[in-house]
């Protein structure tokens, strides 16, 4: 039986397809490990997966300034001999990793053993830790055609990205039983702000909640600490901090999505040909990955995307009013776009390194 460590971590955007890849890689006979941080939300998502579990020391590494850039080297470098210890123990066939700083020790020790080490970079630009990774990989995979620009040719491969299957296997009964909505005639709108959640984007929607129920049931995954108790009363509105198993069936009985724009989020939407509107991290929160992200989905017809500093209450449901009425022409161009089989590309590069 081959044997692969998997990486990767700070985000569930970082751990999700991995656990995508799970199912497929056991089916070809890998016996799978993971490391990640001690105690990060990666760490709850593989155990759930009965996955063995390593926990690294890791430290951020920052373009900016921090008290902490003086402290978080000297973590990554024992979480780099931690990783070697763990390898050479394992011993496994290939490493991969996803990304975010738990993975750089895990790949720079997979060079030093001497282990083919696989990447994949979601995002359309890579980050700053895949940016370190990738001239230690084997290979690079990658999600957006514009992203093979910022890699090396010799490594770089499309593949798309990884999308749990039982996405595609939701059941609106499920969902309706769940959120108990009194008019199942209305359509539903599925807010989803990532696994922290967006206070723009959960203000934005409580301020226009009075007039959305009008016309629409509402389900807002706020993230977690973020459930207002006083609208549990509110009727056509259900919120909930966070979705795991029940995502799939929420998507089932979503018609409109409003959503961040991770990478993993929004190949979900493409890969559920899901109507959405993208509500992009603005740049002053993040090196604007997210916002080159919703642009290429627009530009591909794809997505309705409305930038976090024009978020208002009348852009928002000018935004809605829009994407439910072009809601067949969104469809149409997700259904003719080029998505590909992300699981079986990956799969089959692993299987070749290994």
């Amino acid at each position: 039986m081959k044997k692969i460590i998997m990486t990767g971590g700070g985000t569930a955007g970082h751990v999700t397809p991995n656990i995508a890849l799970m199912p497929s890689l056991q089916k070809k006979g890998y016996e799978i490990s993971y490391i990640g941080s001690y105690e990060g939300i990666e760490k709850r998502l593989i155990e759930e997966q009965n996955i063995p579990y390593y926990g690294i020391s890791s430290g951020k590494l920052r373009r900016y300034f921090d008290p902490k850039n003086f402290s978080d080297p000297f973590k990554v470098l024992k979480g780099y001999r931690q990783s070697v210890k763990l390898l050479r123990k394992i011993q496994p066939d290939v490493v991969f990793s996803k990304g975010g700083f738990v993975s750089v020790p895990v790949v720079l020790a997979a060079k030093h053993c001497h282990i083919p080490a696989i990447i994949h970079e979601s995002d359309l630009t890579p980050g700053l830790a895949n940016r370190i990774a990738i001239r230690y990989a084997t290979k690079v995979c990658c999600n957006f055609p514009e992203t093979l620009g910022y890699l090396p040719k010799d490594k770089s491969v499309l593949t798309g990205s990884p999308i749990r299957r039982e996405l595609l296997s939701g059941s609106k009964e499920r969902a309706f039983s769940l959120c108990r909505f009194d008019d199942r005639s209305k359509p539903v709108i599925l807010i989803v702000g990532g696994s922290s959640g967006s206070r723009a984007i959960n203000t934005a929607v409580r301020n226009l909640l009075p007039e959305l129920i009008k016309t629409y049931n509402i389900i807002h995954l706020c993230g977690k600490g973020n459930v207002d108790s006083t609208l549990n009363h509110v009727v056509g509105y259900v919120q909930f901090e966070y979705a795991n198993q029940e995502l799939a069936d929420l998507f089932a009985l979503a018609d409109l999505v409003i959503s961040r724009a991770g990478a993993n989020a929004i190949c979900e939407l493409l890969a559920l040909r899901k109507p959405n509107i993208l509500i992009p991290l603005s740049a002053q929160a993040s090196r604007g990955d997210q916002i080159l992200n919703a642009n290429s989905f627009r530009s591909q017809g794809f997505s309705y995307v409305l930038e976090e500093e024009e978020l208002t209450n009348t852009t928002l449901l000018e935004a809605i009013c829009h994407v439910t009425k072009k809601r067949n022409d969104y469809i149409r161009s997700m259904e003719q776009s080029h998505s590909q089989n992300s699981i079986e590309s990956i799969v089959r590069l692993i299987t070749d390194v290994s």
